[in-house]
């Protein structure tokens, strides 16, 4: 085990206090200082909250961390407002990483590009002549035009040019052919990846990025009585909200009075969507069934995922964070079949709905639903299977160790 290699990795998005693609960056970096000294390059407004974060909670491993903070002159940045302009700053960072290297006369052994999670951004840490591993990178395939329908023709068009735009590095990219061509190992989190970049079989391992501290950490999958559904996400049509009320509506409509009492929908979250979500509630005189909680504090989410009893996640993208978050509190999964939750769950934990017409998706969802509510032996089952599913596979230790395989065998 060659424990004394050093590792310099970029890490754009950092930060302990926040969840999605800042945590995976905090969590990645702690894995990473489990096994060896590392070098972490991120951007300079990270820099209170890691050093906030590490003296509120000292840990031995933060020896293994040394953290160098760089961000272009302000005079190519002015232009960039929260996530308005972030992919053509990331490019932009990722170039100038490797002249901020140098000048720092940092000893290393390997480069690890960690995030942005996609497969149509270049790195360009191999011009550092180091071995290099990329990833975890992700493939968010086209959202099928039926599923947004429901949606301006603006958001429409938005979606389509971005797809050009990712076709166009795929395909004539120097700089992205010259990443995959330089790199020791890429870690693709879904099959979309390889397949995209033409990766040679030697020369990546498929294996999901997301993962989730244990907040349950109980022995038990406890037996619910009512039947809570739950679903967390941004508001945006990527996230496929639109999905979950009408399938939810649809499973509560074909219930008793008495059966209905028992449900609910809670979906936690806001966004620009939000106006037509609750009108389309309303709409379906769902209001007493289905309830909007803005964005909490994580420790109280936890406590939601506690109480409930199935995680409706009917999302288009290629990833999906919190859906390692359900796993550990035993909730069956019920999402679409498709490369990012698709690929995350088994049938023994939850169900995946095929792409198909609008209408036919909404009634399996919604059949998903009936089959988990009126078999409690099967729920029971599931949740027992997803709370095992989640220790097999997505807990932070085990993406430590496929880190570590990685380094070793380079």
């Amino acid at each position: 085990m060659k424990t004394n290699q050093t590792i310099l990795a970029t890490c754009y998005a950092i930060n302990p206090y926040k969840g999605s693609e800042d945590a995976m960056g905090w969590n990645f970096v702690y894995q990473i200082a489990r096994f060896r000294k590392v070098f972490v390059v991120t951007r300079e407004n990270n820099k209170t909250h890691i050093e906030k974060y590490m003296k509120e909670n000292p840990d031995p491993l933060y020896q293994n961390m040394n953290f160098l903070y760089f961000d272009l002159p302000y005079w190519m940045r002015f232009w960039k407002k929260g996530g308005r302009g972030a992919l053509l700053y990331y490019y932009l960072w990722q170039r100038g990483i490797v002249s901020f290297v140098k000048k720092q006369k940092v000893d290393f052994d390997i480069a690890h590009n960690v995030n942005f999670h996609n497969d149509w951004t270049p790195s360009f840490l191999w011009k550092l002549k180091k071995p290099l591993v990329w990833g975890p990178v992700g493939h968010h395939p086209l959202i099928p035009k039926q599923y947004l329908k429901d949606y301006s023709q603006k958001y429409f068009l938005k979606d389509r040019l971005t797809w050009m735009v990712k076709n166009f590095f795929w395909k004539l990219s120097p700089s992205l052919k010259k990443t995959v061509q330089h790199s020791n190992h890429i870690w693709c989190m879904n099959s979309g990846v390889p397949e995209k970049l033409k990766v040679k079989k030697d020369q990546y391992s498929l294996y999901p990025s997301v993962a989730s501290e244990d907040f349950y950490q109980k022995d038990e999958v406890t037996v619910k009585s009512d039947f809570a559904v739950i679903s967390v996400g941004r508001f945006v049509p990527l996230k496929g909200f639109d999905l979950t009320i009408r399938s939810f509506i649809q499973f509560i409509s074909a219930l008793s009075e008495e059966e209905k009492s028992k449900c609910k929908l809670i979906l936690v979250g806001t966004g620009e969507q939000k106006q037509f979500y609750k009108d389309l509630i309303q709409e379906n005189n769902a209001e007493n069934y289905i309830e909007i909680i803005e964005w909490i504090d994580r420790r109280e989410l936890m406590k939601m995922y506690e109480q409930a009893s199935v995680f409706l996640f009917p999302s288009h993208e290629g990833a999906g964070m919190v859906v390692p978050e359900a796993l550990s509190f035993g909730l069956p999964v019920v999402c679409l079949q498709n490369e990012g939750p698709g690929e995350f769950i088994t049938e023994k934990c939850g169900f995946t709905v095929p792409q198909q017409e609008y209408d036919q998706t909404v009634t399996e969802l919604s059949d998903s639903l009936m089959k988990l509510f009126s078999n409690k032996d099967l729920k029971q089952k599931m949740s027992i299977e997803a709370r095992k599913h989640y220790l097999d596979r997505f807990s932070w230790e085990k993406r430590g160790n496929h880190l570590n395989t990685i380094y070793n065998q380079i």
